[in-house]
C-alpha cells in the first residue's frame, strides 16, 4: 500500500487536466500510413511543455476510424501547442491524402 501523500498527489495531477479526442477517418489502403506517421506524433509529443500523454485506438467496427486521446496539464497547453510551429511541423506528415473528411475533435475538461 503506498503513502497517502502519495495517493493525495496523483489525484491532485487529476484536478484541471484537460483531454482532447480527435476523431480520424482514414482513406482505405493508407491506415498503415496514418499510424505510422501518428506514432512519430507521439513521440514528439512526449518533448512538448504540457502534455502528459496520448494513445491512438483504431474503431474494430470501423477500419480506418481512429481515435487519439491525448492529455494535458490543462486546456491552455493544448491550445498553445495548436498555435506553435512545433504543431506545424509534426502534423505536415498528415497533409497528404490521407483522410476521408475533416477531423473532429472535442475537449473534455477534468475540473
Amino acid at each position: 500500500m503506498g503513502s497517502p501523500f502519495i495517493q493525495y498527489r496523483r489525484c491532485d495531477r487529476l484536478v484541471g487536466m484537460t483531454t482532447i479526442g480527435m476523431h480520424y477517418d482514414v482513406i482505405p489502403g493508407k491506415e498503415e500510413e496514418f499510424e505510422k506517421g501518428f506514432l512519430a506524433v507521439i513521440e514528439h509529443l512526449k518533448t512538448v511543455t504540457g502534455h502528459i500523454e496520448s494513445h491512438m485506438y483504431e474503431d474494430v467496427a470501423s477500419v480506418g476510424s481512429y481515435v487519439i486521446l491525448s492529455q494535458w496539464d490543462s486546456k491552455e497547453s493544448f491550445e498553445a501547442f495548436l498555435k506553435s510551429e512545433a504543431f506545424a511541423k509534426v502534423t505536415a506528415w498528415g497533409r497528404t491524402e490521407m483522410l476521408r473528411g475533416r477531423p473532429r475533435h472535442k475537449v473534455y475538461l477534468n475540473q
